[in-house]
């Protein structure tokens, strides 16, 4: 993130010299969170001051005490929230955003002791992430791919890209910002850089490996005959047919388009291969600590979740199988 989208605060934030940008910088500098998460914390808190503003029927936030806000205070807000109909999770996230802030004041001495210790984050139930049955993923690869009617260079660029989202759970960032330095056909893996700049290793399946030398062939040829994007088309894995750097939007729009011929899911995005990733892993026996580190979870938590589709499969096969069942 620049500094200017750093500090491009409200004047009502100013004028209270509240250390929002400096909270911010750390986040970037320190924690390596990304630019959307940064983006995430940078509303919640702005919106968190402006209600109190009105909460406390300030006009601006030059004579506001940091210290004078209670547990109470957070609660009402979160109560606006409610009231709003916003949701459980983002409130839960807007109170991580604030209290976060409030014990980095604290750790720099902008106030003297962590004031909402006791306030705890609300329980939200987890969402079961979508995913394909493995009938579907055959019918993507085998029958939809195939019928394409895209230019040979746009096919195969989507080809190697649906395979390496399925064959290896990359993440929307982790594809678009991938450079042939770190993807090693010959030997098979990706080398990729995921949340908190964590680097993980992710074996590259059979079947991408040879989507994507064939991608590469068919891209040297598209790009041998036109001058513009030469040097993007060096370095990033997935282009544009300008040879630019790909990016989320169109990434989701040519998932969108393969997957509505084998979906009625709502959420037919690039996400919901790396669900499928996951859940196929899992499902053919692979043990959960080797599928969170391919998928590059800090919190094997994170990854439990997929662990559902496993146990309704064991009591498909127990009920189908077991006489006493």
């Amino acid at each position: 993130m620049k500094d200017s989208s750093i500090n491009s605060l409200p004047v009502f934030i100013q004028k209270g010299s509240l250390p929002v940008a400096d909270f911010l910088g750390n986040l970037l500098s320190r924690k390596h969170l990304s630019l959307n998460t940064i983006i995430a914390y940078k509303t919640d808190i702005l919106q968190f001051f402006s209600f109190i503003m009105k909460h406390l029927e300030l006009s601006d936030l030059s004579c506001f005490d940091l210290e004078q806000l209670t547990a109470l205070d957070v609660r009402l807000f979160m109560g606006s929230l409610i009231e709003r109909g916003v949701q459980q999770r983002s409130i839960a996230r807007k109170l991580v955003s604030i209290k976060s802030f409030y014990r980095y004041m604290q750790e720099t001495g902008y106030i003297k002791s962590f004031l909402f210790s006791s306030l705890l984050t609300p329980k939200y139930p987890q969402r079961v992430p979508g995913f394909l049955t493995e009938k579907q993923t055959q019918k993507l690869f085998n029958e939809v791919l195939p019928l394409s009617t895209e230019e040979l260079f746009v096919r195969e660029r989507d080809r190697s890209i649906l395979e390496l989202l399925y064959g290896s759970g990359l993440r929307i960032s982790e594809l678009i910002g991938l450079t042939t330095e770190y993807l090693d056909l010959d030997r098979g893996y990706v080398k990729l850089t995921g949340k908190g700049r964590k680097q993980r290793i992710v074996p590259v399946g059979q079947s991408a490996v040879e989507a994507l030398n064939k991608y590469f062939e068919v891209r040297r040829n598209f790009f041998r005959m036109k001058e513009e994007g030469e040097q993007g088309v060096l370095l990033y894995v997935f282009v544009t047919k300008r040879g630019k750097k790909l990016y989320p939007m169109l990434l989701q729009r040519l998932t969108a388009k393969y997957l509505v011929s084998v979906t009625e899911q709502k959420k037919k995005n690039p996400h919901l291969l790396r669900h499928t990733f996951a859940t196929h892993l899992l499902n053919s026996g692979a043990d959960i600590e080797s599928v969170s580190e391919m998928l590059g979870h800090s919190n094997l938590s994170t990854t439990e979740i997929y662990t559902h589709v496993t146990f309704e499969r064991l009591k498909d096969v127990y009920r189908k199988a077991h006489p006493n069942a």
